[in-house]
């Protein structure tokens, strides 16, 4: 792979090529990703889903879109400190194209911004219940009626690739999704592949998948025209793009800490047991006179976890830069901090995390509750869908397809997209719109 061609401005529709060094300064077209991406719909319901606490009405717990906007900051960084050094390496992306470092840190931004964009309500429980239904639940009997790759987009149902039909699948007025540039959707792809075969090796990308079948076309256009690396021809399979390399660091970087300042002041993690952990983790750049000075939990985590995601941002760039190579030949099998100087207190305070927040009563319970609300929502849509499909509309059906968005389109051609339009419907509601939509199919309100 080479970063002439990975750095493409190209976006759906394009009959042009984009050139860097033509690019309006004032709205440079990676940029225009990021402004968007933070305008649409899709983004704008992060508001109201779950990161780790569940519906939680208190302040400082973080969304889903607070978390996508810190990971979005941190990618800025990561890519600006990776752009700095690539471009001492190879100078005639800047001299003859015109490419600057801030244009790696804009990809980084947009893409990271976006990782969560598909995510369905409920969290990673939410991805579990949707893909339960069909395996387990009501969804089984369409097995037969479905290809295996179709079958198994459904039964493990994955944010990535949700995110990347939601940023690309063209609709009437919105063909070509948000037309984000090429660059910002092959550093979104942190799974180039499609769900089958699953995880046919130990390499970080094919740890889960990144496409479904209705946006197979999609995707081969776009990495083709990024020259990604094919790992696999025949299950259409590619390396990653290595700006996704970043995306993924700085939502391990927050996720990883932040979510770990969530635990501390929800009270859930024992704040002297907590900020031993992360003192580990700074203990090289801590200014103890002004860190003895913070007076609050609140004060002193805040102060901690600053140092620590600027630790881990020196940590990740320097792995990315000394592995250029092999992540360009699609050779580098693992994320970032994974083989970074601090994997072992990472680990730790992932495993705190996971006991005390993760599994907490509070979590447990309103994820029980989610699952069964998008059970239910899927047992009256995708029997719409369904009947829709066989010709064999109930007169309730009718009703609730009167009451679905016009953006849902139900015909006779397709079961599959059929199903796949009301999974993605119900991937884009809000953790609240998810439970008032399942009390009205009960009944319980109007």
């Amino acid at each position: 792979m080479n970063w002439e061609q990975l750095l493409s401005l190209k976006r759906f529709g394009d009959t042009n090529k984009r050139l860097r060094k033509e690019q309006d300064e004032t709205r440079l077209g990676f940029e225009v990703d990021y402004d968007r991406i933070i305008f649409s719909s899709e983004f704008r319901s992060l508001q109201d889903k779950t990161q780790v606490v569940p519906l939680s009405k208190t302040d400082f717990v973080h969304t889903r879109l607070t978390h996508s906007l810190e990971v979005s900051v941190v990618g800025r960084s990561l890519g600006r400190q990776v752009g700095k050094q690539l471009l001492k390496k190879h100078p005639h992306l800047q001299n003859i194209h015109g490419y600057q470092f801030n244009d790696f840190g804009a990809i980084v931004a947009a893409a990271a911004l976006a990782h969560d964009i598909g995510n369905p309500p409920f969290g990673h429980s939410g991805e579990k219940a949707i893909g339960a239904y069909f395996k387990e639940g009501e969804g089984q009997h369409l097995k037969k009626e479905l290809s295996e790759k179709e079958y198994q987009d459904f039964c493990d149902f994955e944010g990535n690739a949700n995110g990347f039909k939601i940023l690309t699948e063209s609709r009437e007025g919105r063909e070509g999704g948000l037309r984000l540039s090429y660059a910002t959707l092959g550093a979104f792809m942190k799974y180039p592949k499609a769900s089958l075969p699953k995880k046919p090796t130990t390499h970080i990308a094919d740890k889960k998948y990144g496409f479904f079948q209705s946006e197979v076309e999609t995707f081969s256009a776009i990495a083709e025209e990024l020259g990604l690396a094919i790992r696999d021809k025949a299950n259409q399979s590619y390396a990653r793009h290595p700006l996704a390399y970043l995306v993924e660091a700085a939502d391990d970087i927050c996720y990883t800490i932040i979510d770990f300042e969530d635990g501390i002041n929800l009270g859930l993690i024992e704040e002297e047991y907590a900020l031993e952990y992360l003192i580990k983790l700074v203990k090289n750049t801590i200014n103890t006179k002004k860190y003895n000075a913070l007076k609050t939990t609140q004060d002193r985590v805040s102060y901690l976890r600053a140092l620590a995601v600027g630790t881990l941002i020196g940590e990740a760039v320097q792995i990315f830069i000394d592995n250029e190579d092999r992540i360009l030949s699609g050779e580098f099998d693992t994320g970032l901090l994974d083989v970074c100087s601090y994997q072992a207190q990472i680990s730790d305070i992932i495993d705190i995390s996971i006991k005390n927040v993760y599994e907490s009563s509070e979590v447990i319970n309103k994820e029980i509750a989610g699952y069964k609300v998008l059970d239910g929502l899927l047992n009256v849509l995708v029997k719409v869908a369904a009947n829709s499909y066989f010709g064999k509309l109930s007169n309730y059906d009718k009703l609730i397809i009167k009451a679905l968005p016009e953006t849902v389109k139900l015909a006779n051609a397709s079961l599959y997209d059929n199903i796949m339009a009301i999974c993605l419907h119900i991937s884009k509601l809000s953790d609240t719109n998810a439970m008032l939509l399942f009390h009205r199919f009960k009944g319980n309100s109007i």
